[in-house]
């Protein structure tokens, strides 16, 4: 595992950024990244067609067990910025309806804004790499 991830959480920890990450998609705060640097999100959302009522029902049922670690973002100033790795296993029909156990690797950032919270999620696609789960 990276020396630039972090695995220092307790379960109460993670089960508030949890919460807020929830929160922030409940209420609809929240953007799934589909631009040029996001093609495998744009693959999976349409391979599997998440529109997105099935998308934030997806995020919605991740858990606390489904943690990974966190590490910081390495974009140019952006580096206060902490990102937060899940990847629950989910089952998701592709576009023959053929059922696929999918681990869905998903990483967030949650925004504090004045104007309150937000949530981006930068990775939300099949796992592509080795992962180690916290719990």
């Amino acid at each position: 595992m990276s020396q630039h991830y972090n695995q220092n959480y307790t379960k109460e920890e993670i089960s508030a950024v949890l919460q807020k990450i929830q929160e922030c998609v409940s209420s609809g705060k929240y953007t799934v990244a589909q631009n040029v640097k996001r093609a495998e999100n744009i693959a999976l959302i349409r391979e599997y067609n998440l529109t997105p009522e099935k998308q934030r029902r997806i995020l919605m049922q991740i858990e606390v067990e489904d943690f990974c670690h966190s590490l910081k973002n390495t974009n140019l100033g952006f580096e206060h910025e902490i990102l937060y790795v899940f990847c629950p296993q989910v089952s998701l029909f592709n576009i023959d309806d053929e059922e696929k156990q999918v681990d869905l690797y998903t990483k967030f950032n949650i925004l504090d804004l004045p104007s309150g919270s937000r949530v981006v999620v930068i990775s939300f696609h099949e796992r592509n790499k080795p992962i180690n789960y916290l719990f």
